[in-house]
């Protein structure tokens, strides 16, 4: 017969392993509670970004799937803040405008690593659409970016000597702005550039700012 002894050490065992078995039962719910929402969060994520300038807003849907590198690096500064408070520094009517690069002072702000020129995976430089700013080296852009004023298909990449321009997204709301930003009055300003005085064409007079860029929902 069992002792009084054993019999409360045998169900504190079964009170203990019950205990633990809930436990792990809720510990498991909680997971998939968590999994279930860090799904959901990565479905609703938008391709939708809205760039308030100082002159009006401009909606741009990205194009993940033709250019998942450049959209990936754009985002990145986007989430950072990284474009609240630059410029279009390079107007030219009837080509594109550019920024993402400069401040109101002209200051060049640091970026992170350049990627690779996705250009060759199709979309072509139509008015409208927003493509990303380079160096020579085709797999030299940053942070900068342009907006197509007019069809430019002598930016898209033809072979590695004309590797063109990488095209990751389209303005579906605000092309009135960019056509705005286009037309204000340009000139050339001294600015420094690795350390050595400079001149940069095609800068507006007065400063077209962009005052946020953020993801917004579809």
């Amino acid at each position: 017969m069992m002792s009084r002894k054993s019999w409360f050490y045998g169900l504190l065992m079964v009170v203990v392993l019950a205990c633990g078995c809930n436990e792990k039962t809720n510990k498991a719910q909680t997971d998939k509670k968590i999994g279930n929402l860090e799904r959901n969060i990565v479905k609703s994520q938008s391709n939708i970004v809205k760039l308030e300038t100082s002159m009006g807003n401009i909606v741009i849907k990205l194009n993940e799937q033709a250019a998942p590198v450049t959209v990936k690096n754009f985002l990145g500064y986007v989430e950072a803040g990284f474009y609240d408070g630059t410029i279009f520094h390079r107007v030219i009517p009837g080509f594109m405008i550019q920024g993402g690069g400069f401040t109101e002072k002209m200051a060049k702000k640091e970026t992170r690593d350049p990627i690779i020129n996705e250009a060759r995976n199709g979309p072509s430089n139509i008015r409208g659409t927003v493509a990303m700013a380079r160096k020579p080296d085709p797999d030299s852009a940053t942070s900068q970016f342009f907006i197509n004023h007019r069809d430019n298909d002598v930016l898209d990449y033809v072979d590695e000597k004309s590797a063109g321009y990488a095209v990751f997204g389209k303005v579906t709301e605000g092309m009135d702005v960019v056509d705005a930003i286009a037309s204000v009055k340009t000139t050339t300003v001294k600015i420094t550039r690795n350390g050595m005085d400079d001149t940069m064409e095609d800068v507006p007079a007065e400063p077209v700012t962009i005052q946020s860029v953020k993801v917004v929902p579809e």
